[in-house]
């Protein structure tokens, strides 16, 4: 799997998923296991290139390489320039994002609503190619709604327009994220190109990965929502498919030191104030699965300091590892 002169290995790439691939997870899941992490969507609106938020996203200091930066906009000329200023400050691959569904995206004719428009989707790969010195791939999604599933054509089209590489998500736009993802439409599109082909949508475990592989032909998976609470996963299916050998889930133990150096990173990236509200929704994504998950995220959601974000959590691990009911002061 190369996306132009970068070996991608293993195979197994981090979905961009606004809100979520940060720095902190995309440098996490990489040390776990990701051949590669995309980062989290930036606009290509140059008005906006130094908030506070897009200074944080842009932020590929001492990242692994190669560093994917994903950029999402409809104006060709604006989303070009948008590829040299994300190439200037550090990225060695752009991605365009056509896959993202949500409303105001799609409502300012950004991210999958562009499969409408096939002209302009030319128009917008052409410029962005011709615009960066790195490779640019793009990520669709297999149409508009299940009577436009034209991600054939917006493959082909890609492909003449130069990209290095397709990522298809096995849904429509007006799927969301609901029902379940379908993997045919990959398949054909697979076929009929000679760039490489990244399978994405409800590849959760290592056996639905492999499974995904064999039947699309696909070059790599992509994952996105499993990881979330779990970013050792892309690392366990890269193992999965290079031995054919599962990994046993990591034990409470190690999910507590994964955690807590997790919020360590986001309290130091973000600051002490922003880093502890966004690690909320990190916080219950790793305790999802226990049955004391909406009394935890209760208590250590009115953590007002990085300390008392830290103490909580600790000492509810420590309790799940010492195989005791955790013991959560009362809400007030």
């Amino acid at each position: 799997m190369q996306i132009g002169p970068h070996p991608i290995e293993p195979k197994v790439i981090l979905a961009p998923m606004a809100g979520v691939t940060d720095k902190p997870f995309r440098l996490l899941c990489k040390r776990l296991g990701a051949g590669l992490a995309v980062s989290e969507m930036t606009t290509s609106d140059p008005r906006f290139w130094t908030t506070a938020k897009s200074l944080h996203r842009m932020d590929h200091m001492g990242e692994p390489e190669p560093v994917s930066v994903q950029i999402a906009g409809t104006v060709p000329e604006i989303m070009a320039e948008a590829a040299r200023f994300n190439v200037a400050h550090g990225a060695q691959i752009i991605d365009i994002n056509m896959g993202c569904p949500a409303k105001k995206v799609c409502n300012a004719w950004a991210g999958s609503a562009l499969m409408r428009e096939p002209a302009l989707v030319a128009r917008i790969v052409s410029a962005v190619v011709k615009a960066a010195d790195v490779p640019v791939t793009l990520k669709i999604r297999t149409g508009w709604d299940a009577h436009h599933k034209n991600a054939p054509e917006i493959a082909r089209i890609a492909e003449d327009a130069g990209i290095a590489a397709l990522t298809v998500h096995g849904r429509t736009r007006d799927q969301q994220y609901t029902g379940n993802a379908e993997y045919d439409t990959i398949a054909r599109i697979k076929a009929q190109l000679s760039i490489p082909v990244i399978a994405n949508g409800d590849i959760d475990s290592p056996h639905k990965a492999a499974r995904v592989l064999a039947h699309t032909g696909a070059d790599a998976v992509m994952i996105g929502r499993a990881a979330q609470g779990r970013p050792w996963l892309p690392g366990h299916i890269a193992h999965y498919l290079a031995t054919g050998e599962l990994l046993p889930e990591p034990a409470l133990a190690e999910v507590r030191d994964i955690l807590l150096g997790h919020l360590h990173a986001l309290h130091a990236f973000y600051g002490e104030q922003s880093g502890v509200r966004i690690a909320r929704k990190h916080l219950g994504w790793y305790a999802k699965d226990r049955p004391e998950n909406g009394a935890f995220r209760a208590v250590v959601n009115r953590a007002q300091t990085a300390d008392e974000q830290l103490r909580l959590t600790r000492d509810y691990f420590d309790a799940l590892v010492a195989g005791v009911v955790p013991e959560l002061p009362e809400v007030a």
